[in-house]
């Protein structure tokens, strides 16, 4: 293994924190703008590219995406603190002896849970890689923490294609596809467009979940190998107990908050209502964030049991969030930049330039790569990528269901080389991301050509 040691002591010496990475990514792409796109006629185009950053940072919808992304990701996260999903990672954690069974049995539960739920399956696989750290501790058998880790953070490189999938779950939404598509002003392209996509035609397509099989059986695979030969250490950790409440001489409207039966009343009432309002979205396979969040809102409120366990899983889940939420606004900033002064379009005109009906899918899949390092958001990019993606499916007679996939498969592979979503599974694991990328990075080689594979043949 000595590629990985060699990888490992390189990401150890020269990569930052998170937060740094943001900032440097931040002034390249003020670079970047201003040595390849061209000033306004009226402006400088040093203030140019400020004010188109100053924008993106406070973008309205973008704001707004910024809200239902952490509400998914802070939900997902007061889930895993509830009893019985607690009960249930422990039971699992209880199946683990060494790194390989570790990091088997952590990637594939993570990547399974994140096909339903990306916020959902990063808290998973942190907590699950946090609890068998602490199961090592506890019954003295060693581990390599970085490896397990890295288990708990797959689920990023298989999101996209899942329930919770932004730019699906967006073409689903009745109308999406017109409102993306206004600023073209070619009439015969639109009359192309379909009112939505559907998820049978994405999500649920044969050629999505053969995709998503194949890397459910090679990722643990080989993390199971890797597991093998990699070096083991000793782990110190507190225990991470969840979240406890004391019910102890409760007085007046305490027992309000402790109530069983008002805290899983109102979540059933959530639910009834969530079922009520959707049930037709539901039968058409149509999802969207508003929706996830609802449902979410609602079972967390009867796993836990009562408002004062959710409001304290709340405010431990707002830690684990902290590192996104204040980083969010920098990466809307670098959308901005991208997107005014015309980075983005070049980009991707560039790959559509020397793209064919067979390449473009593959092209598409790379440009959604590259563009998710400057910009790790997969709605936010969707944005502004997506009218490229679509106008270009339509000039060159691709189904646009493959070349939407083809974009989310490009997004979210490159989640395992820029660490801005690993920043909940850091604060709950406590590793540091320099720790975990050498691992991620091979993972993204392995998806890479899975899914340049998928888009060739299916």
């Amino acid at each position: 293994m000595n590629i990985t040691k060699t990888i490992e002591k390189l990401f150890k010496r020269f990569l930052p924190s998170p937060f740094t990475i943001a900032i440097i990514l931040t002034l390249l792409t003020m670079v970047l703008a201003l040595s390849f796109t061209e000033a306004p006629k009226d402006q400088s185009h040093l203030f140019a590219v400020l004010s188109y950053w100053e924008n993106g940072i406070w973008n309205n919808d973008l704001l707004v995406f910024a809200y239902q992304m952490m509400l998914i990701l802070v939900l997902g996260h007061i889930l895993v603190l509830s009893k019985p999903m607690n009960f249930g990672i422990e039971k699992l954690t209880n199946l683990v002896n060494n790194t390989s069974n570790a990091v088997l049995l952590v990637s594939s539960a993570t990547m399974i849970v994140s096909f339903f739920n990306w916020g959902l399956g990063l808290i998973f696989g942190a907590i699950m890689a946090r609890k068998v750290a602490e199961a090592a501790q506890l019954r003295n058998f060693k581990i390599n923490y970085p490896l397990v880790g890295a288990s708990g953070y797959v689920g990023l490189m298989i999101w996209h294609g899942g329930i919770s999938g932004s730019a699906p779950l967006k073409v689903a939404e009745s109308g999406h596809l017109t409102s993306l598509m206004s600023g073209i002003n070619d009439e015969g392209l639109k009359s192309q467009l379909p009112n939505f996509i559907s998820f049978n035609e994405t999500i649920f397509s044969s050629a999505n979940l053969i995709l998503f099989g194949v890397l459910l059986l090679i990722i643990p695979l080989f993390l199971y190998r890797l597991g093998k030969k990699v070096p083991t250490t000793e782990t110190k950790l507190p225990i991470y107990k969840g979240i406890i409440t004391k019910e102890k001489n409760l007085k007046g409207a305490e027992r309000l908050d402790h109530s069983k039966l008002f805290g899983i009343g109102f979540g059933i009432l959530i639910l009834i209502a969530f079922f009520y309002q959707y049930f037709d979205a539901l039968k058409g396979l149509v999802i969207t964030p508003n929706m996830l969040n609802f449902f979410m809102l609602g079972l967390a409120l009867i796993l836990h049991g009562s408002f004062k366990s959710f409001l304290n899983a709340v405010e431990e889940a707002i830690k684990g969030a902290s590192g996104i939420l204040i980083q969010f606004p920098l990466y809307f900033g670098i959308m901005g930049i991208m997107r005014d002064s015309g980075m983005v379009i070049q980009i991707s005109d560039f790959f559509v330039s020397i793209a064919t009906p067979i390449t473009l899918p593959i092209l598409t899949f790379l440009s959604g790569g590259l563009v998710n390092i400057f910009v790790p958001s997969g709605g936010g990019q969707w944005a502004i990528q997506g009218p490229i993606v679509i106008e270009s499916a339509l000039k060159l007679g691709v189904p646009l269901p493959k070349a939407i996939m083809a974009f989310a498969y490009g997004d979210q592979i490159t989640n395992m080389l820029q660490p801005f979503w690993a920043l909940p599974l850091l604060g709950i694991t406590k590793l540091k991301a320099k720790e975990i990328l050498p691992y991620t990075l091979m993972l993204m080689v392995i998806g890479t050509i899975v899914f340049i594979g998928g888009l060739l043949l299916l």
